[in-house]
């Protein structure tokens, strides 16, 4: 399942190729054509990730929410591009750039009000900005739970999976079966700079390296 780093590096890469665009969509699935309809000539106006979920702003208040889950791609195209397969969930076409949707765990549509309430059931994300440090402090260390598996809990802190989970307890020296509870404040502003590091280079990056390996140009699909 791709972790929070390469959602946030696809917001980025949308919110500089998509946005302003119009788009015609359709499901060659058949699985959301409803909502392929209702997509169809709305301008794209933002793009933004929270954890591991994706969320295309269209005009009109309409949201389309992406969970790509353990199986899901997306595949971009310059113009022309070519026909989508079978297992296409949504595609998402204009004469200069498209995109072929498949096998998301999550492909909806959400009104401003409904994508507010999902979020509100995730935890902090490092990667966005304004997270609170103070916030995903009081969520990670409640209870008894080891911290390895707290730190994959969705709801405590969105975006980790398990290679930034280890890494960063690997950077941070702390042992992954240590009691959330008994984490410092200190050890937990350590666990958590190194997160918004490992995650900011991998979603520029597109991998999880070496930290302080050499930095590689973003570049577009």
């Amino acid at each position: 399942m791709p972790e929070g780093n390469i959602i946030h590096r696809l917001a980025r890469v949308h919110g500089r190729w998509l946005v302003g665009r119009a788009f015609t969509a359709d499901s060659p699935q058949g699985r959301v054509t409803q909502e392929a309809r209702r997509l169809t000539g709305r301008r794209l106006e933002d793009v933004q990730a929270h954890g591991k979920h994706l969320f295309h702003h269209f005009e009109g208040g309409v949201r389309l929410h992406v969970h790509l889950g353990l199986f899901g791609t997306i595949r971009h195209f310059r113009a022309p591009a070519p026909a989508p397969s079978p297992a296409c969930r949504l595609r998402l076409a204009s004469p200069h750039a498209t995109l072929h949707l498949s096998g998301p765990q999550a492909c909806e549509l959400l009104t401003p009000e409904t994508e507010a309430a999902l979020r509100a059931r995730l935890g902090e994300d490092p990667l966005r900005p304004g997270a609170s440090a103070e916030r995903a402090f009081e969520a990670v260390c409640r209870g008894r739970t080891p911290l390895a598996s707290v730190l994959l809990d969705q709801e405590r802190l969105a975006g980790v999976g398990n290679i930034l989970r280890a890494e960063a307890l690997f950077l941070a020296r702390l042992p992954p079966q240590l009691p959330a509870g008994e984490l410092s404040r200190a050890d937990f502003e350590r666990l958590w700079g190194e997160l918004r590091r490992l995650m900011e280079d991998a979603a520029r990056d597109g991998r999880i390296v070496t930290p302080q390996a050499p930095p590689t140009a973003l570049s577009e699909p």
